[in-house]
This record gives C-alpha cells, structure tokens and sequence, in this order.
C-alpha cells in the first residue's frame, strides 16, 4: 500500500481505536481500486461483498426507479463510506455509487469488518455513529425534498458543497447542470433559471462551473426557510 495512503488512513477516523494487530489484519483484507472521472463504484440491486471507504476524490451516490428517474442522494468526499447503510440491511445494494473525478477508494472484506467490529466495542460504536449521521442526513434530505420550495432545496445544495465538500464558499461544482437538479429534486431547466435569478439578485455569482455565494446569510435563510 501506498505511503501516502497509510498517511490518510492513519489520520482517518476508520483505525482510531483498532490495535495495531488489527490495523494489520483490515488492512491485509482490503484493497485499494482506482477509478477514472464518472466509472461505476458499485451497481443498484448487485450483490453485496465489499465495504466502500472513500480515500481521494468525490463520489455520488444515487438511486435510479423503475421509470429511470435518478434521485441523487449525496456526493461524499473523502473519510466516508459509500455503502454502509446498504451493506448492513441488506445483502444488495439499494443504490449505486459512481466516481465524480479520478477517485480511490478502499475495499475492505465485509466478513473482516464485521470481526473486528465484534472484537472491538469502541471501532463499532465509530461505525453506528457514522451510520446515526448517515441516517440524520437521509432523513432531512427526504424532508427537504417534501418540504422546500425550489429556492430553498438549491440553496441547501450550494450551502452542502460550500460547508461539507469544500470548506469555503467559493469553488467549483463538481457536478453538472442536470446531476446538480437531480440533487435538489428538480429538472434542469428549472434548477438553471432559479439559481440564474440568484446571480441576478447578487446572492451568488456564478460563471460557468465556478459559484462564489456572495450573500451567505441570505442562503443560509432560505435553506432554513424553504
């Protein structure tokens, strides 16, 4: 294994709290996969075998209904698993993960995981608090959806990338027009004219894939407010 890549793992939370036998022993039953800019992670209602943990890049995790209409759920940067909540409720995945940019990511053997989360209370009470957060976000997600009007669902999706991914509140989207409006729940004709009417009334600016917000409070109440 790379160098740098036993530099992030050691930094991550993933082995805080494993022995250093057991650092060893994930880590022997894992493998690092590369993947280029939009490559399939894992497939919606393929079986599942391997843990999903996020080493550089950004991955989108989306699930697709019977009439091809993707809803986009979230986009992970990296620290976090991509199949955690499918993984432990079902032997399927419910949903697919693809890569956003050239990603990497770690595969660890499922049998393994769940060893040493039986042999060690603390790594397992990092991974049902990860998967607590997991579950708090679907759940305010699934309201937002229900709930926002369309200025407040794109507000919360520039706010997500400006204090989740990036850390700042200015960057690139990552995602194009159409997957950006599937992540607010919207078309993409609809997510264009409304974010535009942002830039007009200097909330944001906006040239091309870059988004700088301009007025963060006025973003801030209209993701609250819907």
């Amino acid at each position: 294994m790379e160098p740098y890549i036993l530099r992030q793992l050691e930094e991550s939370w993933l082995l805080r709290n494993l022995t250093e036998e057991q650092k060893r022993q994930l880590l022997a039953n894992s493998n690092i996969v590369k993947y280029k800019n939009r490559d399939i992670i894992f497939k919606q209602n393929t079986r599942t075998s391997y843990l999903v943990f996020i080493l550089t890049g950004l991955v989108k995790i989306f699930k697709e209904s019977r009439n091809n209409k993707i809803l986009s759920i979230k986009t992970l940067s990296p620290g976090n698993f991509a199949s955690l909540f499918s993984i432990f409720g079902n032997s399927i995945y419910q949903y697919s993960a693809s890569s956003i940019n050239d990603s990497e990511v770690l595969m660890i053997d499922y049998a393994t995981f769940v060893s040493l989360m039986q042999e060690n209370g603390n790594f397992a009470m990092n991974i049902v608090r990860q998967m607590g957060k997991d579950g708090l976000f679907l759940t305010d997600r699934m309201m937002s959806l229900s709930n926002k009007q369309l200025p407040g669902r794109i507000a919360e999706v520039i706010l997500y990338f400006a204090e989740e991914i990036y850390g700042e509140n200015e960057y690139d989207f990552p995602l194009t027009r159409q997957e950006l409006a599937e992540l607010a729940g919207t078309t993409k004709e609809s997510f264009i004219r409304t974010i535009n009417e942002f830039k007009h009334d200097k909330i944001i600016d906006l040239e091309g894939r870059r988004v700088k917000i301009i007025s963060l409070d006025i973003i801030k109440v209209l993701n609250e407010l819907g």
